[in-house]
C-alpha cells in the first residue's frame, strides 16, 4: 500500500526523527504516524519504518553546521561543546541561545537538511512501488539576510552618532598596520562621513533582531551640483556580523534606491581602504578608476 507524503506527515516525521526515546511507523492507510508496539509492527506494506536517524547523525549535522558559522567566537564555543564528550546536544542549544541570529540559521539549516533526508527516503519507497521520483526543491537561502536582520533608511537624526561611534572599530581593525597609522585612517573615514552629513546623506542601516548595530552604507551628492553623481561616504559591517551577506545587500539596496532617484554614478574617490573593502567593491560591480572606485547605476 502506498501513501502520500503530505506536509503534515513530513512535520510529524521531522519530530519523530528527533525523538530518540520512541519508535514510530507510518500507517499507510491513514498517512499518519503511529507508535511501534504489539498492534503496530513494520511490514513495509501497511506500516513503514521511518528512515534511520540516530544521535551520530544529529552530531554530524551539528558539526557540519558549526564549520560554516562565520562568527569566530560562536564557532569556537560550539566546537568546544561538540568535543566536550557530555551533554552535547543540550549544551549546543544553550550556546545557540546566546547568539539569536545563529540560532535562527541553525533551525533553518536543520529544517532544510531533515526535509531533504525525508524526501530522499520517500523517493526510495516510490522507486520500490514502481512510481516516478518526486522533485524536491529546497527553500532558497537568498533572502535569509532579511530573515535575520532588519534594514532601514538612514537618517542623520537617528543614526549619525551611532555610525560615528562604530567607524573607529570598523575600518582597518584587522589590518596588520601600526596603531598610529590605523588611527589616522580611522580619522580620515570619520571626517569623510561627518563632513558629508550636512548634504543630507542617504543610505541604509542594518540591525539585528535584538536591535544591535550590524552595518551601514551612506552616500552624499557630489560637490558643485553634479546631480547625477553620488559619493560613498561610509560602508562597513562590524567584524562579528561579517559573512552573512549584509554588506552586499546594503550595496544592492542603496544602488536600487539611487537608480530610482535618477542617479547615474556612485563613486569612492581618493580613498585609502582595507583590502576586504576593495574586494567587496569589485565583487559588487565597482571598477577601479584612477585613484578611486566607481559603479554606473
Amino acid at each position: 500500500m502506498t501513501f502520500a507524503l503530505s506536509d503534515a506527515l513530513v512535520d510529524s516525521i521531522f519530530s519523530a526523527l528527533e525523538n530518540q526515546e520512541q519508535k514510530f511507523l507510518v500507517d499507510a492507510e491513514h498517512a499518519v504516524l503511529v507508535e511501534e508496539c504489539e498492534s503496530y509492527r513494520a511490514d513495509e506494506e501497511n506500516f513503514y519504518k521511518l528512515p534511520e536517524w540516530n544521535s551520530a547523525d544529529g552530531f554530524k549535522m551539528r558539526e557540519e553546521f558549526t564549520e560554516n558559522v562565520r562568527f569566530p567566537i560562536a564557532r569556537e564555543e560550539l566546537n568546544d561543546v561538540l568535543h566536550s564528550g557530555r551533554g552535547v546536544f543540550k549544551n549546543f542549544k544553550i550556546v545557540l541561545k546566546k547568539y539569536p541570529e545563529i540560532e535562527k540559521r541553525w533551525h533553518l539549516y536543520k529544517n532544510k537538511r531533515l526535509r531533504a533526508y525525508i524526501n530522499q527516503w520517500y523517493n526510495e519507497l516510490r522507486e520500490i512501488w514502481g512510481l516516478e521520483k518526486l522533485d524536491y526543491i529546497p527553500e532558497s537561502d537568498e533572502d535569509l539576510v532579511h530573515d535575520d536582520f532588519s534594514f532601514m533608511e538612514y537618517s542623520a537624526e537617528d543614526y549619525c552618532d551611532e555610525i560615528k561611534k562604530h567607524i573607529r572599530a570598523a575600518y582597518f581593525s584587522a589590518e596588520n598596520l601600526p596603531e598610529d597609522l590605523k588611527s589616522a585612517f580611522h580619522e580620515i573615514w570619520l571626517e569623510k562621513f561627518t563632513s558629508a552629513d550636512y548634504l543630507n546623506q542617504t543610505g541604509y542601516v542594518c540591525r539585528t533582531l535584538s536591535d544591535d548595530f550590524a552595518g551601514c552604507i551612506t552616500t552624499a551628492p557630489a560637490p558643485k551640483k553634479q546631480g547625477q553623481v553620488m559619493i560613498l561616504t561610509s560602508l562597513f559591517v562590524p567584524e562579528i556580523f561579517r559573512g552573512f551577506g549584509i554588506a552586499t545587500e546594503l550595496i544592492s539596496m542603496c544602488l536600487s534606491k539611487l537608480k530610482e532617484n535618477g542617479k547615474k554614478w556612485l563613486i569612492l574617490p581618493d580613498s585609502i581602504m582595507p583590502e576586504q573593502l576593495q574586494f567587496l567593491l569589485t565583487r559588487t560591480g565597482f571598477e577601479k578608476m584612477g585613484f578611486g572606485y566607481a559603479v554606473k547605476i
